[in-house]
């Protein structure tokens, strides 16, 4: 590779870097082209799966101010650029897994905050975005419930001792 073709797969991959939410490592050792063309398929949309040099690779993240992933830059090396949803692309990394063992996750980087393969299988046992909206609305409704209950407990409690008041006045005259 010429000078001048690194400097612009640097730079193309530091650009990667910077505009993504995050950046998932794999190992694809043993992998066909047919079966990275389906992960790259499954992504799309939510991410970019790119092969690159480990030292170009580093010197980009470098560049972009990722740290802490060095170790993971050992073997052949694959990038998921994430600008979707991070636990949509982790869980098609994961479903990939299931039928092409031989692809290994070695972790990433989320924010800022380094991810091992651990963390990144935890992403991909998230629920999406929506299910957890919709548990957290759900909360927010019982809270409000339970909220209406106690300020209509009084209320109801007064009335069921006017009553009683009441029926005992009717015993005691007649």
């Amino acid at each position: 590779m010429a000078r001048t073709d690194k400097s612009a797969a640097i730079a193309e991959l530091q650009k990667k870097f910077e505009s993504s939410s995050a950046v998932l490592l794999t190992e694809y050792r043993g992998l066909t082209v047919a079966q990275l063309q389906t992960l790259r398929r499954a992504l799309r949309g939510n991410a970019e799966y790119v092969v690159a040099k480990n030292t170009l690779a580093h010197i980009a993240a470098k560049n972009a101010g990722v740290e802490g992933i060095d170790e993971l830059f050992s073997g052949p090396t694959a990038f998921t650029f994430v600008t979707g949803d991070v636990a949509d692309a982790a869980k098609a990394i994961r479903d990939f897994v299931k039928e092409n063992p031989a692809l290994i996750v070695k972790g990433g980087v989320l924010e800022g905050s380094v991810l091992s393969a651990d963390d990144v299988k935890k992403l991909a046992d998230l629920e999406s975005r929506e299910v957890l909206l919709a548990k957290a609305a759900g909360v927010l409704k019982a809270t409000l419930y339970q909220a209406a209950y106690v300020l209509k407990a009084p209320t109801s409690k007064v009335v069921r001792t006017i009553d009683a008041l009441r029926a005992k006045e009717e015993e005691a005259a007649a």
